[in-house]
């Protein structure tokens, strides 16, 4: 069976960006939550400024930052390939682009069964 496939990655419009903010606020972390304020935004923060809950799964890094995103939306998508990139337009209220005139979005693709099957032999759904 072949290595499992990211789960989370990042265009290199993304990478630019989290390269920026890194220079500005140093460490970063990301959190997708498909919560009420910010819709289903990804959103950056200093590393350790969001407190990761006890239900929240670590997808993998993007530019060196983890990413995390909320158990049930990990119930929702674990099927799909997040693809993190940037467009232009507000970032969410709470996010580190936001003011940037750019905005973190997420895309997606759905997993192979092969790839399924290699992401549930390393047991990472």
């Amino acid at each position: 069976m072949s290595d499992p496939p990211l789960q989370v990655m990042a265009t290199l419009s993304a990478l630019q960006l989290i390269d920026k903010l890194r220079a500005r606020h140093g460490a970063l972390m990301f959190h997708q939550s498909g919560g009420c304020c910010d819709g289903s935004s990804p959103m950056c923060f200093p590393q350790g400024e969001f407190i990761v809950g006890d239900n929240d799964v670590c997808l993998g890094e993007i530019g060196d930052a983890p990413f995390y995103i909320s158990g049930p939306q990990f119930e929702y998508w674990k099927h799909t390939q997040l693809i993190i990139d940037v467009v232009e337009g507000r970032g969410g209220m709470f996010s580190l682009e936001n003011g940037e005139g750019v905005r973190f979005l997420v895309r997606s693709r759905l997993f192979s069964d092969d790839e399924f099957a290699a992401l549930a032999a390393a047991g990472r759904v």
